[in-house]
């Protein structure tokens, strides 16, 4: 008897040289094994997809996050710094950072962050975030069906790694895919930092709302502009407020609505008190504890005009190496910069007031524009600077803009005047020199040039000292035509003014354009005995590694005699003694200065002594006629801010100006401008360089038989 079928069956299924019989179509069975089979292929092929996308992606995110992380997060940033105060602190004050964003922020350790905050965090926002591995999925499904119960997303999931890596890489917008490469990112974090690290990245990242046009981000730097503190220093209720502050920035912002911020924090002590970190007894003292701020600051200028000057220097000093920087020491003096930004407010509300007495009630208060530059006439280092009433409505540094200085640029032309003692020339002027200060028409290619004087009032002969100092429009345009328009545009620009200044008639009354940062670095020559001296806001710049980068040479380039400049600052401190620049002294300043008024459009002062130099101006942007003189508008700013760095240390010992080998001091009339005879009413002191002092003796007032 033969084998059976089901033997035969079995002999070719197990024979490894016989092939199996596979079912034909139309056999039960077969479209259910092929759909099968063919459901199995896709699903491998669709895993390996899955596996190569995540491959490529995770390499991808791994790489990019690597890459930001290689000298830490932050090591873009560059650290602005105020000058060194060695006498007060052992460090010098941070003023902000620039990281190419509008952002202030102040880094800390982890190791300096109080345990307190710590806690108040991970309370309110990742209570397992020592536990977890950069995901809480207990969370995330409590989150999901606490926001299907209520209809509306009300719960978040996100670890603080997962919000790390959000704010570090990655857009605010929800799409899947962003949602999809924070969690590729919160992984990489996770292998590649500890749980201290990622804190500490979070805590110096972290936005916690604005101030001014500038982001707060850290809690650093958050500590310092709602508390005025170091972040070590700050209790447990100001700990819990800052943790409550990462939810809604804006909407708790403790400035605008206490109530808001006092409520959020006492829900993060509660939390924190659910949590083991707090006693019952410590807690009922937090939440009753008031919610208390430091006075908000953003309104005024603040030093973000200053600031910004740092980054276009930084740019210019360093060009292409501009990112290596990690550290900049600036010029900043903390203490001159509030003296400097409270003059400006008292001043401006004083113009306010002038403005509308003038019948100006069209023009809003605050509308008319300032800027303050203060420096050290000997180096150029810029201790102060204010480039506007308030960084908030406006971010143009006027410091920089364009403007006529009018009367301001008058020394210029006295100075080229008294060169000629040193040069040589048809006409040798001094000091006693004098002039005729009557209306009259200047020639000039052609055109008829007609100067006035303010208020159309003429003194007749005068000398240049008294020409100078009552700033005499008339006489100075004759002494300008007499001592040559090309050689007082000379002298302004080896002063450091710009190119655009012409030689006409209208240089002589201030007439192109310039900025008060080119005027304070011009005026150096007159402070610094002939020497120019760059304006600069950066003292030093340093790499990641501490290598010096740049560092400012206060050196400067010889512009003008010592003795001429000496000449032209006893001749602008009769500004102040005499001239329209009196008021100064009834005002309370009284260190040895000199300075000088100047009325274009605008209103300006400029003035100094030994040890500090200050260019004020006021104006409108639009190039409206402001219609108040220096006299009135810049000078009490000037005379507030001086009177207030009178009082500082580093400023108060004012000496007067040191005089050259080369100067004689002999008595003349005020009239004539001869050495002074007993019968002269009015005389004085007058200083010369040694050769060109009068020889003959006064005969407007003589009793000689030659002048009978």
């Amino acid at each position: 008897m033969g084998p059976s079928m089901f033997d035969q069956k079995t002999a070719v299924e197990n024979h490894p040289a016989l092939p199996v019989p596979q079912p034909q179509a139309g056999e039960p069975g077969f479209f259910q094994r092929r759909l099968r089979l063919i459901v199995a292929q896709a699903l491998m092929g669709l895993l390996a997809a899955g596996v190569l996308i995540f491959g490529f992606f995770y390499i991808k995110y791994s790489r990019m996050t690597n890459a930001r992380l290689a000298g830490g997060p932050f090591s873009g940033m560059v650290n602005v710094y105020a000058a060194p105060r060695p006498q007060f602190q052992s460090e010098p004050q941070l003023l902000a950072n620039i990281s190419g964003q509008r952002e202030q922020r102040r880094l800390v350790h982890f190791a300096n962050i109080p345990p307190v905050l710590v806690q108040a965090v991970i309370s309110a926002e990742d209570k397992h975030f020592f536990h977890h591995n950069g995901f809480d999925l207990f969370r995330a499904c409590k989150a999901a069906y606490v926001d299907m119960k209520d209809g509306r997303k009300e719960q978040g999931a996100s670890t603080l790694s997962m919000q790390l890596a959000r704010s570090f890489w990655l857009t605010p917008d929800k799409h899947w895919t962003r949602k999809a490469a924070e969690l590729l990112i919160t992984m990489r974090l996770e292998e590649k930092l500890s749980k201290q690290q990622i804190f500490e990245y979070y805590a110096n990242q972290v936005y916690l709302g604005r101030r001014g046009t500038f982001s707060i981000n850290g809690f650093g730097e958050a500590a310092r502009a709602f508390f005025n503190k170091d972040l070590s220093q700050i209790t447990l209720p100001e700990a819990a407020l800052l943790a409550g502050l990462i939810q809604r920035p804006s909407y708790l912002n403790p400035y605008r609505h206490p109530d808001r911020a006092r409520d959020r924090r006492n829900v993060v002590l509660a939390l924190m008190k659910e949590n083991g970190y707090l006693t019952a007894a410590t807690y009922a003292g937090a939440v009753n504890t008031p919610v208390r701020v430091e006075p908000d600051q953003s309104g005024s200028a603040e030093n973000h005009y200053f600031v910004d000057l740092v980054s276009e220097e930084l740019q210019a000093d360093l060009g292409d190496n501009e990112k290596a920087a990690r550290s900049i020491f600036t010029t900043l003096d903390p203490a001159l910069q509030k003296a400097a930004e409270d003059s400006v407010r008292l001043g401006m509300e004083n113009v306010d007031r002038l403005l509308r007495a003038k019948g100006r009630a069209a023009v809003p208060p605050g509308q008319p524009q300032v800027a303050l530059v203060a420096m050290d006439p000997h180096t150029g280092e810029i201790r102060a600077l204010v480039g506007g009433p308030s960084y908030d409505t406006s971010q143009l540094n006027h410091a920089m803009a364009l403007r006529q200085p009018g009367s301001a640029f008058k020394p210029f032309v006295y100075a080229a005047a008294l060169d000629t003692a040193v040069t040589g020339g048809r006409q040798i002027f001094t000091a006693a020199s004098v002039l005729q200060d009557n209306p009259t028409s200047f020639l000039f290619h052609g055109a008829l040039y007609q100067p006035g004087n303010f208020g159309q009032e003429y003194m007749g002969a005068v000398t240049l000292r008294t020409a100078l100092a009552h700033s005499l429009n008339a006489a100075t345009v004759s002494l300008a035509q007499q001592v040559g328009y090309q050689n007082i545009v000379a002298l302004a620009q080896r002063a450091g003014l710009n190119r655009d200044i012409k030689p006409t008639p209208a240089v002589a009354l201030g007439a192109y354009e310039t900025t008060p940062l080119e005027i304070a670095g011009a005026y150096t020559v007159f402070a610094n005995q002939g020497t120019r001296v760059s304006p600069t806001a950066i003292a030093t710049v340093r790499g990641a590694d501490g290598a010096v980068l740049f560092q400012h040479d206060p050196s400067g380039e010889h512009a003008l005699d010592a003795r001429v400049a000496y000449l032209t600052a006893s001749m602008m401190q009769e500004v102040l003694r005499s001239g329209t620049g009196a008021t100064v002294r009834s005002r309370g300043f009284l260190l040895p200065a000199a300075g000088k008024t100047g009325t274009s459009r605008d209103g300006w002062f400029a003035g100094f002594t030994t040890q500090l130099l200050c260019v004020v101006w006021v104006g409108f942007d639009d190039n409206r006629d402001l219609k108040l003189e220096g006299a009135r508008s810049a000078l009490p700013i000037w005379a507030e801010f001086m009177k207030r760095a009178a009082e500082m240390p580093a400023y108060r010992d004012a000496r007067p100006f040191t005089q050259p080998a080369g100067i004689v001091r002999i008595s003349i009339c005020d009239e004539s401008g001869q050495v002074a005879g007993p019968d002269c009413p009015e005389v004085h002191s007058e200083v010369f360089i040694g050769g060109t002092a009068p020889t003959v003796s006064c005969e407007l007032h003589s009793d000689s038989p030659l002048r009978k």
